[in-house]
């Protein structure tokens, strides 16, 4: 790997590569070689300004101007690589993936806007999905975040919380099992080291991994005892609700000593769908399997005669929760694709009407 900028290569490669650096990077920096820029990567965001690093200083930096009105929404986020003159970032390299969400607040809503892209990490390995064994278990929301994970193409580990609450914890992790068929799941307790070192792998030198869950899951606590030292701020559990408080207000990457990288997330409240991709047949294999056996090619699995999944229902092999779930957010996947060609062909319609009022203004010149 070759960063033509500096003269100590060798040293460049090492920090660049230490923070995720690749060749898929390295190509895109080498088209722009002539121009001086200097690469780093996002490792916070503030209200008006961004923390980048090159893996050996970090400094503030603000984006061009241009960056903020950028039609293709490549505004830097956590985790991106970007293009730097002195302290402005003047471009954002193309990401290899991104976690990505719809903005909260219109999924419900029939007659909404077209919802806005809201871009939570970018560049990652992993994504951690965390639920404590407290109030904070939900194998629904579970299912929800395993189908947004896999919408954007990205590898999710299930990491369950607080075992140390339990006597016997196991059962949690058969329960995970059931509507996360294939994923590694990670049974942990931040208070006494249980389970944290099958962690290890994912936090490797070069490997970028962000956590997502509820308020109050232990993503900061965990990532605290992760590092081996406060990071993090974390708040104490309320007897009252039995769960955590919300603390982490921003999303920073944080290097670990083992080498990798942590972004730890604010809490979710909703779940919102922004990729339509295949995560719904991802996160739900076996009654994708048992829908090829339906006497309908078109079947929706409600009440049709000959229907493979709903006599999986009756025979116990599928609960009738996990199906709903299914069928809710196959509906939501083809709202969001209805209303994203919708709103393509508003698009075009408005462009098509500007035009008109170009050429009916240029004939009343005439």
């Amino acid at each position: 790997m070759r960063i033509k900028q500096d003269t100590n290569n060798n040293d460049n490669n090492h920090h660049l590569s230490q923070m995720g650096w690749t060749s898929h990077f390295q190509a895109q920096l080498e088209h722009y070689s002539n121009d001086g820029f200097i690469p780093a990567r996002v490792v916070g965001v503030r209200k008006n300004s961004f923390r980048t690093s090159n893996g050996k200083r970090e400094w503030l930096a603000t984006p061009a101007g241009k960056l903020k009105h950028d039609a293709c929404g490549m505004y830097p986020v956590t985790g991106d690589w970007v293009l730097m003159t002195d302290a402005v970032i003047s471009r954002v390299l193309v990401r290899r993936n991104a976690l990505s969400r719809g903005a909260s607040g219109t999924h419900n809503k029939q007659d909404a806007q077209p919802q806005k892209q809201q871009v939570i990490a970018a560049n990652l390995d992993t994504v951690f999905i965390v639920s404590g064994l407290d109030r904070d278990f939900n194998l629904r929301r579970m299912e929800r975040y395993l189908t947004l994970v896999y919408n954007c193409g990205l590898n999710p580990v299930i990491i369950l919380t607080k075992a140390d609450l339990h006597r016997d914890p196991e059962h949690f992790v058969g329960d995970a099992e059931s509507v996360a068929s294939g994923v590694p799941i990670h049974l942990v307790s931040a208070s006494d080291d249980t389970g944290l070192a099958s962690l290890e792998p994912y936090l490797s030198p070069g490997r970028t991994t962000t956590m997502v869950g509820s308020s109050g899951a232990g993503k900061s606590t965990l990532v605290n005892r992760l590092y081996g030292k406060t990071v993090q701020l974390t708040n104490a559990i309320s007897a009252h609700v039995g769960k955590g408080k919300h603390t982490t207000t921003s999303r920073d990457l944080i290097m670990m000593p083992q080498g990798g990288m942590v972004i730890d997330n604010p809490g979710i409240r909703e779940i919102v769908f922004w990729e339509v991709d295949k995560g719904i047949e991802a996160a739900f294999p076996e009654i994708e399997k048992l829908g090829l056996g339906c006497r309908f090619a078109n079947c929706s699995h409600t009440q049709e005669p000959g229907c493979r999944v709903l006599g999986a229902v009756d025979e116990g092999e599928i609960s009738r929760d996990r199906l709903e779930s299914y069928r809710k957010m196959k509906r939501e996947m083809e709202f969001l694709s209805h209303r994203r060609h919708k709103s393509a062909d508003r698009v075009e319609k408005e462009r098509w009407k500007e035009v008109a009022m170009k050429i009916k203004a240029m004939k009343k010149r005439k």
